[in-house]
């Protein structure tokens, strides 16, 4: 199993509002200490709000490739309904000849939807943007030349784009939520998967990747072609009560305050508890807890191949953050890959 970091790039450490300019220094900081530590992959989302700055996603993974040497750095995930396939290939084909073939892209359809009147899209073409819009990226990445037509977008006739990435095929990786027709459509094209389960019990979505698996199957795909990661909220310090300590307070701030914006019911500690039991979706602990816990994730889904943990929304400090990621480096990536 691969683990990694996923990041918004946030600015807002509980109480204390960072200014933009350090916190993205400091998140520079930690791709680069995750890169040291021995991590496989940094992933940096999209949002277009105050308190994040990845609206820009890969002109800051830009800046950590050239100030890392072996980490793979990705989106998570890039709004591709809002955005030009052209462009978002040419980004990541660039960016994967600055990082020199380190580059991915997990796209989606974005669960904050603030993209799609900043852009002039129509929230209710959202599914159908998403899918025309994943087809002429796929043509692009396996053609230097491309030939399309669609809805949302003018045709191209028969015209190259350029650059072309060092990775003879550009990983492309498919973000779900909960819905069937997601799982079933990256399995039909035999797509990675990052599943993002941010709530409730982990094991819940084993039928949703057996339908992502059969629909790989009934395509033509072989078992090792289709892999499956799991993006969740996690944070790792020296001890289980450390860590519940430190990101209990944070937690149930952010997710209070989105629950306002969403319609959820205010956070509790009996409901925090309940995640962090052996089948809940945190992923918060010591490190022997933690790596039970993903390993145990990863025998309730049929095996997953990345993990990567969503730290920056809890109110923790760069330093905590810097902890948590030596720990994952030396501690809890031994208990699941011993050497």
């Amino acid at each position: 199993m691969e683990i990694g970091i996923d990041s918004f790039a946030s600015a807002m450490y509980g109480s204390h509002t960072l200014s933009s300019v350090d916190a993205m220094e400091q998140l520079l900081d930690r791709i680069v200490f995750a890169d040291q530590a021995g991590l496989d992959v940094f992933g940096i989302g999209e949002h277009h709000k105050k308190e994040f700055l990845d609206s820009a996603t890969a002109v800051i993974l830009a800046a950590a490739a050239g100030r890392t040497k072996r980490i793979r750095l990705t989106s998570a995930v890039s709004v591709l309904s809002t955005a030009d396939p052209v462009r978002v290939y040419q980004n990541f084909a660039t960016l994967d000849l600055v990082s020199k073939g380190r580059a991915e892209l997990v796209v989606g359809r974005g669960s904050s939807v603030e993209a799609y009147p900043l852009f002039g899209f129509n929230l209710n073409d959202y599914d159908a943007l998403f899918q025309e819009k994943l087809d002429l990226l796929l043509k692009i990445r396996d053609n230097e030349f491309v030939t399309w037509s669609g809805k949302f977008r003018p045709a191209i006739q028969n015209l190259p784009v350029y650059p072309r990435s060092v990775q003879p095929k550009l990983p492309v990786w498919l973000g779900v939520g909960g819905t069937p027709e997601s799982f079933i459509r990256a399995g039909s094209l035999g797509l990675p998967l990052m599943v993002a389960i941010i709530g409730g019990y982990t094991a819940r979505f084993r039928p949703l990747i057996d339908l992502y698996r059969e629909a790989g199957r009934k395509a033509g795909f072989t078992p090792n072609q289709l892999t499956v990661g799991l993006h969740s909220p996690g944070y790792v310090a020296r001890t289980n009560e450390q860590a519940i300590a430190e990101y209990y307070p944070g937690y149930a701030e952010l997710w209070t305050k989105l629950g306002l914006e969403r319609g959820w019911p205010p956070v509790t500690k009996a409901q925090f508890d309940s995640l962090m039991g052996p089948e809940g979706v945190l992923v918060v602990g010591g490190p022997e807890q933690v790596a039970e816990k993903l390993m145990r994730h990863s025998e309730a889904l049929g095996g997953v191949d990345r993990f990567t943990f969503q730290m920056d929304n809890a109110g923790l400090t760069h330093s905590q953050l810097m902890n948590a990621i030596e720990l994952i480096g030396k501690e809890v990536m031994p208990l699941i890959k011993p050497k």
